[in-house]
């Protein structure tokens, strides 16, 4: 009798310690706090969707203005309206200094009037050819050496500016990537030419090497740019003047040739005196944005060449 009393009292003893390390027995939750779950979680959900497609929106903006390069289709940009009024200003006004034009015309726009335009239409524009050519000039020359409007970054091999202008109520922000003409900076033609509108190549007007030179350059751009502006640009008119009628006459044929072969268009410049280095940019412009274009072609030796 004792024996089996013991026996009891221990499977008692062993059946509450198996409860105690067992714990409290869960509970399944009730139906309503199962829905109360489910709606927290979706609610958690709903939230984090939101905020990555706030993320995932002002990413797409910033990058918004990107493009191909290459073989990809031109950008679409923003067609610029009429002009207001009847007695509106001239087509690509205002613009800072033009050789041929009276400068209280071309003045560049007040800071006030462009303060009040929103969109910016950002172009980039490339210049090529060999070194000592006079590309750095020019691109001062357009820019303004006053410090005033000079906003660039100087590296190795490549030099960058920006120049802001007005055009219709539209304000246009042209960025000018130099490459430098030495073997070392060939690295660079890829970077510089993506993307770009244009592609100015020049060649010094008083060396025919430079010009033969512009096949290298227009071929190596190719490969990388196929739909930007071509321009073929001839630089230091006022030396070039100088020469000897036969030699001006032999380096127009050929740099009218080469523009030919290009599908570009020939301008004779000079930074030194300013000649046709805003009418290039004004070229540009109005290829772009389908704007009326009156400077008339000049073939006329010893006068700067104007062909298109």
């Amino acid at each position: 009798m004792t024996t089996t009393t013991t026996a009891a009292a221990a499977a008692v003893n062993v059946a509450a310690v198996a409860q105690l390390c067992a714990g409290p027995r869960r509970r399944k939750p009730a139906a309503g706090a199962r829905v109360d779950l489910r709606w927290a979680r979706l609610l958690r959900l709903a939230v984090v969707t939101r905020v990555l497609g706030v993320v995932r929106d002002q990413l797409l903006a910033c990058s918004s203005c990107g493009g191909g390069g290459g073989g990809a289709a031109r950008r679409r940009y923003l067609r610029l309206g009429p002009p207001a009024g009847a007695n509106a200003g001239p087509v690509l006004s205002p613009v800072d200094r033009d050789d041929d034009c009276a400068a209280d015309a071309e003045a560049a726009a007040p800071r006030d009037a462009a303060d009040d335009v929103d969109n910016v239409v950002s172009l980039k524009v490339s210049l090529l050819g060999d070194c000592q050519i006079g590309k750095t000039s020019f691109m001062v020359k357009y820019v303004g050496d006053d410090g005033e409007d000079q906003n660039g970054l100087q590296m190795t091999g490549l030099n960058l500016m920006d120049k802001m202008m007005a055009v219709r109520g539209a304000k246009i922000a042209y960025s000018i990537w130099d490459v430098a003409g030495d073997h070392q900076s060939v690295d660079h033609i890829p970077i510089a030419c993506k993307d770009a509108v244009a592609i100015l190549y020049m060649f010094d007007l008083t060396s025919r090497c430079t010009l033969n030179n512009i096949v290298d350059w227009y071929e190596r751009a190719r490969k990388w740019n196929k739909t930007a502006i071509p321009i073929l640009i001839g630089t230091k008119f006022d030396d070039f003047a100088q020469l000897p009628l036969e030699m001006q006459w032999t380096i127009v044929n050929q740099a009218r040739a080469y523009a030919r072969a290009m599908k570009a268009t020939l301008f004779f410049s000079s930074a030194t005196h300013n000649i046709n280095v805003n009418k290039i940019f004004k070229f540009i412009t109005a290829k772009l944005f389908d704007l009326p274009w009156t400077v008339e072609r000049n073939l006329t030796i010893g006068e700067p060449i104007i062909d298109f």
